[in-house]
């Protein structure tokens, strides 16, 4: 493990030092506060006691309840949400970004294609009945 440096040592103690500080002044003011309480509770009759009672109670209770309801909702943000349709929104979103062809496009390329298709079909034809046919015929007839 690597040795802190001077400054990061002195960095560290200072903010240990502050912790500690800081500490002190929390349990200084919670006693001031518990002093306090208990001053006022000693002051008070019996039914006002019960009413703070109450109110402690009520307070707790709906501080639960809103850590109870923040919970859920965490929980509710963690399960994935059903999206039925989200699928075709999805498609029509992308058919949206599609460059459509124009009908000018549309009909040249399908030119170009047939033509490529009668070009194939003739050479394949030539090909087979005018060279491979004869060539096979000819190597079957030796061989008789």
């Amino acid at each position: 493990m690597a040795h802190k440096s001077k400054t990061q040592r002195a960095k560290a103690a200072a903010a240990k030092a502050n912790r500690k500080e800081r500490q002190a002044r929390d349990e200084v003011a919670a006693e001031s506060v518990a002093a306090a309480k208990a001053a006022e509770q000693a002051s008070m009759t019996a039914a006002e006691l019960k009413r703070e009672e109450k109110a402690e109670a009520k307070a707790a209770a709906a501080a639960a309840k809103a850590e109870k309801k923040a919970q859920e909702e965490a929980e509710a943000a963690k399960k994935p949400k059903k999206k039925h349709f989200q699928f075709f929104r999805d498609v029509k979103a992308e058919m949206k970004r599609v460059t459509w062809p124009t009908r000018q496009d549309v009909l040249q390329w399908s030119g170009v294609v047939v033509a490529a298709l009668i070009f194939f079909g003739v050479y394949v034809f030539v090909l087979d009945s005018g060279i491979i046919v004869p060539v096979l015929t000819a190597l079957s007839g030796l061989g008789a």
